[in-house]
């Protein structure tokens, strides 16, 4: 929109670059062209504004496929204003002297017009295509269709228009057509998921029954083994014994021969010892056999002396001295009776 302002009765406009301003006053063309900026009287003028930058205009309609099922068609059109003249004789783009809007809608005008094109060529493409080839191909299929219908449209020209670009955004079937056509694919995908868990499954069973075979196989090595050091110290055990027996006996045996020898030798003693007894009492007797009777009283009596316990004092009676002296006597006398 132009930018209009007032000064003691006079009106002055400006422009915008991409704006293409047309200003008559009493049917003759005073100014004509983008970014322009006058002064005016708003009593004599005429002004038209003409948009002539591109312009996206983006559009939704519904078609019908040949299987008679329903699509909605997202595309957009890009568009310009090629012919500024041409244009604002053929829609209205006048606008109000004192504050520069527009008096109809032209633009509104420009998108019905594209609109309805597009949407007839595409209703002419889907209309002979069934729904699954519309789902895969319909996209280019429409894109170039609306594109070559509008680029041959006589009125577009005619109003001074020039498609500049067309794109087909998306073809989408109805929500429930879209669930249906969408589950076997999901299907697919799922059965394919499932399989990949299911081999997942399986490897992992696999593995898990490869350790437990290790784990069992190392159990019965370790049991192998167990049994081999229980045999082997069983073995080291009785050879032990075997050792500690032999070592007994031997010991058993050296005690048997030095008790034997120690018996020969006590016994060789005590023969010997009961030999030299004999021998000396034999000594003994033959001395004592040649040795007078005084002299073996003399003896008996110190033998007794020594043997006696110690005696600290002795009573005498007049008997026993008497008794005494009078063996002592008889003893003196000899056989016959004489003192000696």
């Amino acid at each position: 929109m132009a930018d209009i302002t007032r000064r003691f009765g006079w009106r002055h406009l400006r422009g915008a670059p991409t704006a293409h301003v047309r200003h008559q006053r009493a049917g003759r063309l005073v100014h004509d062209g983008p970014g322009l900026s006058f002064w005016y009287r708003s009593l004599t003028a005429a002004l038209s504004e003409i948009p002539v930058d591109d312009r996206e205009l983006a559009m939704t309609f519904h078609a019908r496929t040949s299987d008679f099922q329903d699509v909605a068609v997202q595309a957009t059109v890009t568009y310009r204003i090629s012919d500024p003249g041409v244009a604002a004789a053929r829609l209205d783009f006048s606008v109000d002297p004192d504050t520069g809007v527009w008096r109809g809608a032209p633009l509104e005008q420009l998108a019905t017009l594209l609109t309805e094109t597009a949407q007839q060529h595409a209703l002419d493409v889907l209309a002979r295509t069934p729904l699954s080839a519309a789902l895969v191909d319909g996209v280019a299929a429409v894109r170039d269709r609306v594109a070559a219908g509008l680029a041959a449209e006589p009125r577009l020209p005619a109003t001074g228009i020039e498609v500049v670009a067309v794109r087909v955004v998306a073809l989408r079937p109805e929500p429930e057509v879209e669930r249906a056509l969408r589950t076997p694919a999901r299907e697919q995908i799922q059965q394919e998921a499932d399989r990949a868990t299911y081999e997942r499954r399986a490897v992992a069973v696999e593995r898990e029954r490869a350790i437990a075979e290790n784990e069992l196989a190392s159990q019965i090595e370790l049991a192998r083994r167990e049994e081999q050091l229980v045999d082997q110290r069983g073995t080291n055990a009785r050879r032990e014994a075997e050792e500690h027996a032999a070592a007994d006996a031997v010991r058993a045996e050296a005690e048997a021969a030095r008790t034997v020898r120690l018996a020969k030798a006590e016994a060789q003693a005590a023969r010997e010892v009961g030999e030299a007894r004999a021998r000396a009492q034999a000594a003994w007797l033959h001395v004592h056999a040649e040795v007078d009777v005084a002299t073996l009283h003399a003896l008996t009596g110190t033998r007794l002396a020594e043997n006696l316990p110690r005696i600290d004092s002795v009573t005498v009676s007049p008997d026993v001295v008497t008794g005494l002296l009078s063996r002592l006597g008889a003893a003196a006398g000899g056989p016959s009776g004489e003192p000696a």
